[in-house]
């Protein structure tokens, strides 16, 4: 298969439309070709374009920042003496000087397929940025890792927000490019977009079900360390509104789960009593890590990991993370009707809401999670009714 950027890099009529225009990159560290050469290298080689910036999203086109909130500023690039501007620093809207350095932007970035994942958030700011100015956008398609299944409740009118960029579902199942047509299509835009499409991508083939297993995975984000997390993100990044550490400061972060007080042999056994159906496709391992930052730093933690490697125990239609998470948290609820669960502290910039109804784009989640009455059919009526229905809208925009 070719990525996007692939396809631009050997087909000359593709790029023929760039020459004499000024290009600008939207980037991060997974912007690389099957030989890792980075996208602004091997852009930069060709004599046709005249790359005149560049742009990284949240954790920085060098994915040097760690954890949330931690900002970007903006710099030269030291080998090819152009602006890198942040999009995650002073700003995360383009702002007028931005704007002004380009006429094409080309968008190359690679996302996990998951609502709250910010770079698609960052799509939607600069195409908006782009209808407003009268610049171009190109998207240069990578896979969704995650594939084409579609998990988790709409986000609620009135609780967009950075990790919030629009009505679809925790797991939306498309890629960069698709989100680009749905974006102009759903805000009314109009602006200059195309999408240098992937070849013969599978989403539904295996081993990968949307990520190519024979190229190499880079980083897009530093704690996207690998297509288990990728799988699982969906429903462990829940787990950042939480007190229970999500494994950050381990080197398996958003696989696993857990705390010091919990005890997560029990909190298995209460899952599989409560909604049995909700743990198909993997396999549950209790186990312990002691971070060493984030939450519980230094503290030996009681654990629970997501395996969804192995061929012979993964399933990738009946594998549902965000369930599987909301489930744990019931679980823990079971275990301590007190525990102290939902963690109260600014959250990507909001400081008034919660940040798991932040992440979920609305409170239902967490008032089943809250509701010992609630059974797991009264959450599954919620979320199936809403992926149905997103199955429909998205359709149209379908390219692969």
């Amino acid at each position: 298969m070719k990525l996007g950027i692939e396809r631009l890099l050997s087909e000359p009529a593709l790029r023929a439309p760039l020459q004499g225009r000024r290009v600008a990159l939207l980037a991060h560290p997974a912007s690389v070709t099957r030989d890792l050469t980075h996208s602004i290298d091997a852009l930069s080689a060709l004599p046709e374009v005249r790359l005149s910036a560049a742009f990284g999203p949240q954790h920085g086109l060098r994915g040097d920042k760690q954890d949330n909130m931690v900002e970007s500023p903006n710099y030269v690039d030291p080998r090819w003496g152009i602006p890198i501007f942040s999009l995650y620093g002073e700003v995360r809207r383009p702002t007028e000087e931005m704007m002004d350095s380009f006429d094409v932007l080309l968008v190359d970035l690679q996302d996990l397929g998951c609502r709250i994942y910010t770079f698609i958030t960052t799509l939607r700011y600069v195409l908006e940025a782009a209808a407003a100015h009268g610049k171009s956008v190109w998207v240069l398609d990578r896979p969704n890792p995650a594939g084409r299944p579609v998990e988790g409740l709409t986000l609620r009118p009135g609780w967009e927000s950075f990790v919030g960029a629009g009505p679809m579902p925790m797991r939306h199942g498309m890629t960069m490019g698709e989100l680009g047509h749905w974006f102009i299509a759903t805000l009314g835009l109009t602006v200059d977009y195309r999408v240098i499409t992937m070849s013969d991508w599978a989403p539904d083939a295996a081993p990968g079900f949307g990520w190519p297993t024979e190229r190499t995975w880079v980083n897009p984000s530093p704690n996207a360390a690998n297509l288990s997390m990728a799988r699982a993100y969906a429903g462990t990044v829940m787990l950042e509104g939480t007190t229970l550490s999500e494994g950050r400061g381990t080197t398996r972060p958003l696989e696993l789960f857990g705390a010091p007080d919990i005890d997560a042999n029990r909190l298995i056994e209460d899952m599989r009593r409560t909604a049995p159906q909700w743990l198909q496709g993997c396999v549950l391992r209790s186990c312990f890590f002691e971070p060493t930052f984030h939450k519980h730093a230094h503290q030996l933690c009681a654990g629970v990991q997501i395996h969804v490697e192995d061929p012979s125990h993964y399933n990738h239609a009946a594998f549902k993370p965000w369930r599987l998470q909301a489930l744990a948290f019931r679980a823990v609820r079971l275990q301590r009707p007190d525990y102290p669960l939902w963690r109260d502290f600014a959250y990507e910039y909001e400081h008034e809401r919660l940040a798991i109804d932040l992440i979920n784009g609305g409170p239902g989640l967490r008032e089943w999670v809250d509701d010992p009455s609630a059974p797991p059919e009264a959450l599954e009526t919620l979320a199936a009714r809403d992926e149905a229905a997103w199955v429909e809208a998205r359709r149209p925009y379908l390219l692969y």
